[in-house]
């Protein structure tokens, strides 16, 4: 029941013992008058000598103690009365201090879970607050300008590969962003083990692309003196990066089978590229294109990754769950930007 249902029912009590008490009140008003009736004739009893008046009288007194007796019960019946309602009013009161106390903390819960979801709704601000400021901070850390150190390698005795025309293609998709001028390709051809650690300590870079063949077991290859191939194991790599300038953000692996040689190289820079597979000539051409496009136009490392597989798929290339992105703990690759741009 609601509290203005109870207040009413209180009202109501108490209008009924009003009347009860009014009720009593007139009665008791009665009884007065039948004790002054008594009073009168026995005064007269006192002073008379008359038999019929002493009769008379006596007959008043009779029939005022008859009315007062007839009185004493109805107002008995009138306490009976009000001592019910008294006890029905009690009651209201009661239920309704309880249905007070049950709305109060009825409200306080209400007010405990407003003043909760206002407490979270001010640290998922703050949270908010903080990332952005944080990406705010990453952004104006970003460079100006990046160098990408682009190394290629085709060795005699493994399948050609139109590795030209991906360094093209990437050159063309840069020059068409809006961060023409953030980003300087250095390329380095026929690539051999004494020209990677030479090509990184000139360029400083702050990506890295390989591309070439690879094999299996992770292994990618430049090449000897002869034009042949020479393995360069991922152990190898990681020790070439970890002996670099800290600038590297990304390597890029656009050979075969490279997933191991990126998943190894993270332990020393934010995130790389590989291909979980073996990926055709055109399949990486486009993808590569485009991830450097993307990176261009100032878009974070997931941002562009996901667009090189858009690219892929709208090519008809159904190779676009080959390559691999592979993160350092610790690092969000929404949040990691390259390139200044619009973020």
């Amino acid at each position: 029941m609601s509290i203005l249902l109870y207040q009413n029912r209180i009202m109501q009590k108490r209008r009924e013992l009003e009347r009860l008490s009014k009720d009593k009140s007139d009665e008791m008003k009665k009884i007065s008058n039948f004790n002054n009736k008594i009073s009168s004739a026995q005064r007269t009893l006192k002073s008379t000598k008359s038999a019929s008046t002493v009769n008379s009288k006596n007959r008043e007194i009779q029939k005022a103690l008859d009315e007062i007796a007839k009185i004493n019960k109805k107002i008995s019946d009138i306490e009976i009365r009000i001592s019910r309602k008294q006890k029905e009013l009690f009651d209201a009161q009661n239920c309704l201090t309880k249905e007070i106390e049950k709305e109060e903390k009825k409200r306080e819960k209400e007010n405990q879970k407003k003043l909760k979801d206002l407490n979270d709704e001010i640290e998922r601000q703050a949270y908010s607050q903080h990332n952005l400021e944080n990406r705010i901070t990453k952004i104006e850390k970003l460079p100006r300008s990046i160098n990408v150190l682009i190394m290629t390698s085709n060795p005699i005795d493994t399948n050609q590969l139109r590795l030209d025309e991906e360094v093209r293609s990437i050159t063309e998709m840069i020059r068409k962003s809006a961060h023409r001028d953030s980003v300087k390709l250095e390329s380095r051809w026929a690539t051999r083990t004494i020209d990677i650690l030479q090509a990184i300590n000139e360029v400083d870079p702050t990506i890295v692309h390989f591309s070439g063949h690879g094999a299996p077991n992770g292994d990618i290859f430049v090449q000897n003196n002869d034009g042949t191939a020479k393995n360069i194991s991922k152990e190898a790599m990681v020790q070439v990066l970890k002996s670099s300038t800290d600038k590297i953000k990304l390597v890029f692996f656009n050979s075969c089978f490279s997933y191991l040689q990126a998943e190894a190289v993270t332990e020393q820079i934010p995130c790389a590229i590989g291909m979980s597979d073996s990926i055709g000539d055109k399949a990486a051409e486009v993808f590569a294109a485009q991830f450097y496009s993307a990176i261009g136009f100032g878009k974070s490392v997931k941002e562009a990754f996901e667009q090189a597989k858009a690219a892929l798929m709208l090519e008809g290339i159904n190779e676009e769950n080959i390559p691999a992105l592979y993160i350092q703990d610790g690092i969000n690759a929404e949040d990691l930007y390259i390139v200044e741009g619009d973020k």
